[in-house]
């Protein structure tokens, strides 16, 4: 195993090797305990060995971070292909796979947005990956102000309310302050929020 994971470093495997490991013990030990000597063992390369591509272990939770905003925003725009045109469905569609996506990547989505802060001037991948996903809301919700669907105000201000809806959610939902008892439940609840949220950025107050 060792001798594969070394030969696939000399085809610029590696970095992703590392990124996948880190992912993994972020999940089972959490952000506190990983080391790059602990993700160069899981990898199966020597202790030096990461810092090939990674200064520390900050460059390298930003990089895993990074491909967290990479996958959310992939996942946004997944729920609203096949979707008619109107901005409003698109927002919902959006909205409740942010939401989902956190619940199912909770470790992952602690990272990109949690306690362990990763400096966003100082590693520039991570910053434009945070910005293309938050992107796709500001996108979508020009779009419906072209349409005539939602008001005619700073469309970033409107991202951000949309944003800070679907964020509060999530950590509610995962830091088990707001129980949601089944997937039928939190459809529900998701589609309501939605709805209401809807109503206050829509250009006649009425979705």
């Amino acid at each position: 195993m060792t001798v594969a994971v070394k030969n696939s470093y000399h085809h610029g495997n590696l970095r992703q090797s590392l990124i996948d490991a880190a992912l993994e013990l972020l999940k089972e030990e959490g952000i506190n305990e990983l080391s790059l000597r602990q993700v160069a063992k899981r990898v199966g390369v020597s202790h030096n060995a990461p810092y090939r591509h990674f200064e520390d272990k900050d460059a390298l939770l930003a990089a895993v971070a990074a491909q967290g905003f990479q996958s959310l925003r992939d996942t946004m725009k997944k729920a609203q292909r096949n979707l008619p045109l109107d901005s409003s469905q698109r927002l919902e569609a959006i909205g409740i796979a942010y939401v989902k996506f956190a619940l199912a990547h909770p470790s992952h989505y602690r990272l990109m947005f949690g306690d362990y802060h990763c400096n966003l001037s100082k590693y520039s991948a991570l910053a434009e990956a945070a910005q293309q996903s938050f992107m796709v809301l500001v996108n979508t919700i020009q779009e419906g102000q072209a349409a005539g669907i939602f008001r005619a105000v700073d469309p970033v201000n409107m991202a951000r309310v949309a944003w800070s809806m679907v964020h509060g959610q999530s950590m509610l939902i995962l830091d088990n302050k707001l129980q949601v008892r089944s997937q039928e439940e939190l459809e529900t609840f998701l589609k309501f929020s939605s709805q209401t949220l809807l109503q206050g950025l829509s250009d006649n107050s009425a979705i």
